[in-house]
């Protein structure tokens, strides 16, 4: 037995109201059970209980066993002075106030619901399971998993959203430098995501404003920054941008000190970060007030006419600096566009909406449910459970939901646990 299933029995009154009783066999008739209490101080706030004919307005604390409430030092804390009911799984010991009255108490064991106890031990049963409700997930309705993944995928934003919070405020409200840093980190992918990230925070955003009319130019801050132009290659392309970026340095005062190191090991050619940056860099060559155009945009096909570049001609016969490879465009794939779109143009689209206090739900769902789901070991695995949506919004909802309920074992908070205890 856990707390957090006696709160969930509390707030859903899974439990038998006829009869209701006191331990004191005083009569109980509950009217309201209160709110959530997710802070310090008792369980739940603002509860009206009936007792005995009095009407009490007041807080509820529960506890597996009364005695917890010494365990718990509550005697000590004045925020419980104004507890008017304490509900318990077991009753061992009478609690007082400090006037010496008692508490009354609620003994939840024989009145909860039968069917909710038995589904409630059979989920967090401790069989070895990838989820616990893995067994039951199949019979989930529709409807049900229908909302639960709408709203996962907007709870995911909410926290992709934190992360952009912070950076506008390093930024000093400059959304234009965020979406640069966001596109920077998602270039970089998982394995060079905090590089291009450190990469895109070791100089001021109006610099790239400075440079993207000359490509080059841009691309000589960004290698050099990365201290990718440190080798010894005679190549022409990589003297001009050594050159160019020496002068770049000495001018605005420059240094990489902070950018983390590049890793090349174990990634395919195509997402070497000298491929990445060179396609960064003509992104911005190509686009100017890039953010506007990305908060405008309301359809994929625009969004991929943004990102429809390549790289600078080196890198057609090059993966690395000083080494000839096949001849080859290096355009940036839909696919990859996919990637930016599900976690950086949304995200942002969504951030920008909230602060200007405008809901942008719907259109964010258009945009999002034209992106096929992602391929990854954890969406696959639902898939076998239950087939599923095939959109990005899905995706995006189960790598939430396993993340932050399933592995959290917060089933008790999840709509599809939620279902299976109450039967």
């Amino acid at each position: 037995m856990i707390e957090n299933f006696l709160h969930y029995i509390w707030q859903h009154k899974k439990f038998t109201h006829s009869n209701l009783k006191t331990a004191a066999q005083e009569p109980v008739f509950v009217l309201q059970v209160g709110t959530h209490n997710h802070n310090t101080g008792p369980d739940f706030l603002n509860a009206q209980i009936k007792i005995d004919d009095q009407l009490w307005a007041g807080n509820v604390e529960i506890h597996i066993k009364s005695s917890d409430w010494f365990l718990h030092n509550h005697e000590q804390d004045k925020n419980y002075d104004s507890v008017i009911l304490h509900v318990v799984w077991e009753h061992d010991i009478e609690i007082h106030r400090k006037d010496n009255t008692v508490i009354p108490t609620v003994v939840l064991k024989d009145v909860v619901s039968k069917t909710a106890l038995q589904n409630y031990q059979k989920l967090f049963s401790k069989k070895q399971k990838w989820i616990n409700c893995e067994n039951d997930f199949a019979s989930i309705s529709d409807f049900v998993l229908s909302n639960w993944l709408e709203r996962l995928y907007f709870e995911r934003l909410e926290r992709k959203s934190t992360a952009i919070t912070q950076l506008l405020q390093v930024s000093k409200n400059n959304w234009e430098a965020v979406l640069f840093k966001m596109l920077a980190k998602n270039f970089g992918l998982k394995v060079n995501g905090d590089a291009f990230l450190s990469l895109a925070s070791s100089f001021p955003f109006n610099l790239v404003q400075k440079l993207q009319t000359k490509q080059s130019s841009l691309e000589a801050l960004l290698f050099g920054q990365a201290d990718l132009l440190e080798g010894n290659v005679q190549d022409l392309y990589y003297l001009e941008l050594k050159k160019e970026y020496q002068f770049l340095k000495q001018k605005h005062n420059l240094s990489g000190a902070s950018v983390t190191p590049f890793q090349f090991f174990r990634l395919r050619p195509p997402n070497f970060p000298t491929i990445r940056i060179s396609q960064l860099a003509s992104v911005y060559a190509s686009q100017c007030s890039l953010f506007s155009k990305i908060i405008n945009a309301t359809t994929k096909a625009e969004i991929y006419n943004l990102f429809a570049v390549t790289t600078s001609s080196y890198w057609e016969n090059h993966f690395t600096f000083g080494k000839v490879s096949k001849t080859s465009k290096k355009r940036i794939t839909k696919s990859f566009i996919d990637l930016l779109i599900i976690n950086t143009i949304v995200p942002i689209q969504f951030s920008y909406a909230k602060q200007q206090g405008k809901d942008v739900a719907d259109a964010i769902i258009s945009i999002i449910q034209e992106i096929a789901s992602e391929k990854n070991s954890i969406v696959t695995k639902f898939h076998e459970l239950k087939p599923l949506g095939k959109s990005a919004m899905h995706s995006q909802a189960l790598l939430q939901l396993k993340t932050e309920y399933c592995d959290k074992n917060k089933c008790l908070q999840c709509a599809i646990g939620s279902s299976l205890i109450k039967g």
